[in-house]
């Protein structure tokens, strides 16, 4: 007989199938329970209030409010939270802006299924879960250098489709500026024209569409 109360688990994702696959799996595995479901970062909020789970695995991009949001509000109101980011995006600055907001862990969704129960068990212990692929794009992100805010404006209207003119409308500043900018972006990513250093972003992670 199990003697400690299981370990319950809160899913935070705006793919339900993957919820169900998730809590499946889970389910298999003694001492795990998920107590609540999440479709999107405010409703992972307003259920990590009411159900106070032991532990959230949370999706990165949902609508209403991001995955990276949802986390930093809950560690806001509750420091002790411990979260686990499962996410499809290996971008270098998604991973750093969830481990910034308080995530204790990151897992690819592309990843073997075996790894998640032994990364839940490693966060309830208190510590960090970052696999090899992980560390080794965290690694290579501490070589760059980092974009500025207003260029990462300028990216996002880039990957708009905004010419010169219309970013500099956009943003308030003169089609000069904005050339600065980009040369800027160009020589940071880096890449060769406006088109790559959007591909590269979106990688990344610095922006989204």
């Amino acid at each position: 007989m199990n003697e400690h109360p299981p370990i319950r688990i809160l899913l935070a994702d705006d793919h339900s199938v993957v919820r169900m696959g998730l809590e499946a799996l889970i389910s298999t595995e003694p001492g795990l329970a998920v107590v609540g479901h999440a479709a999107d970062g405010n409703e992972a909020v307003l259920q990590y209030r009411k159900l106070k789970p032991d532990l959230v695995l949370m999706d990165l991009l949902m609508p209403q409010m991001t995955g990276t949001q949802a986390l930093f509000q809950i560690r806001t109101e509750f420091p002790a939270a411990r979260i686990l980011i499962l996410s499809t995006s290996d971008g270098d600055d998604d991973v750093y802006r969830a481990l910034q907001a308080g995530a204790f862990g990151y897992i690819l969704k592309s990843m073997p299924g075996e790894q998640l129960i032994p990364a839940i068990r490693a966060v309830m212990r208190g510590e960090k879960w970052i696999p090899p692929e992980i560390a080794r794009s965290l690694a290579n992100r501490s070589l760059r250098e980092e974009l500025s805010p207003r260029e990462i404006q300028v990216l996002h209207e880039l990957a708009s489709g905004g010419s010169n003119k219309e970013i500099a409308t956009v943003l308030n500043i003169t089609e000069h500026t904005v050339k600065a900018h980009i040369k800027n972006i160009l020589a940071k990513l880096p890449a060769r024209d406006r088109t790559e250093a959007v591909t590269v972003a979106l990688h990344r992670g610095i922006i989204h569409l």
